[in-house]
């Protein structure tokens, strides 16, 4: 990928209360927000090849590809302060991708509000999942690949109204009104296979939650040939791009 096309920024997030760094890859197009995996930052896409596996999205100039630091999957996976403390920083960072992250992505389209796509790996998949739910007035469509939707596994059992803000798992069922009429507008694709550290299990349930209030999805299935690994969401970014756009 040129230098030309790609420019990284970073700036201080008063919601987080620390810096991220948010970089995009192209020229024109539908916007792209992916998230990294749990502890990655905004350059992982790039150094794991996803950049360069939209390569031809890119250059035909479909998408425009953004990425932001996984500040929340960092904390959670390193185990950074209290489990209380890194769900605080789960939902500011969603937050902060609503208030913060999508204005700059509406900025650099030349203040063209475009509805964007939300996509990623893992931990990712659940980011990607959770801002389309959280915010249907600026997201248009989720990619979950791989996705794990049950998180609060991940906190050791601790229950806070920062993990039912920010986990759709949580906050679906009680959803409705004019939220729940534009999210049924959207449409969530979730992927998985059923090869090494895959749970293709966790998809069908997060498609069971959205199904339940009749929001549009579908899981795909790859089987077992395909494990959690770049190299499957190398293959599966690309052809969701082109069904979207």
């Amino acid at each position: 990928m040129s230098d030309a096309l790609r420019v990284r920024e970073r700036w201080y997030s008063s919601r987080l209360q620390l810096d991220i760094t948010v970089v995009r890859w192209g020229v024109m197009g539908v916007p792209v927000l992916v998230f990294p995996s749990a502890g990655g930052d905004a350059e992982e896409i790039e150094r794991q090849g996803l950049v360069n596996a939209c390569g031809p999205l890119l250059a035909e100039g479909r998408i425009k590809l953004y990425s932001v630091d996984s500040v929340a999957g960092h904390a959670m996976v390193a185990k950074i302060g209290s489990a209380e403390h890194r769900l605080w920083l789960l939902n500011q960072f969603h937050e902060c991708v609503r208030w913060e992250v999508v204005p700059a992505i509406h900025a650099d389209l030349g203040g063209h509000a475009m509805d964007v796509i939300a996509a990623g790996p893992s931990i990712g998949a659940f980011n990607a999942v959770a801002v389309l739910c959280r915010y249907p007035d600026v997201f248009r469509a989720a990619v979950g690949m791989s996705g794990t939707y049950q998180v609060d596994r991940f906190y050791g059992g601790a229950w806070s109204q920062d993990l039912y803000y920010a986990a759709p798992l949580q906050f679906l069922p009680g959803l409705d009104g004019e939220h729940l009429g534009r999210l049924r507008q959207r449409r969530v694709i979730l992927a998985s296979g059923e090869g090494d550290w895959e749970d293709v299990g966790s998809s069908w349930r997060m498609a069971e939650a959205l199904g339940g209030k009749g929001i549009p999805n579908r899981v795909d299935n790859w089987g077992p040939q395909w494990p959690h690994e770049w190299h499957t969401w190398r293959e599966m970014l690309p052809r969701y791009l082109y069904e979207l756009t």
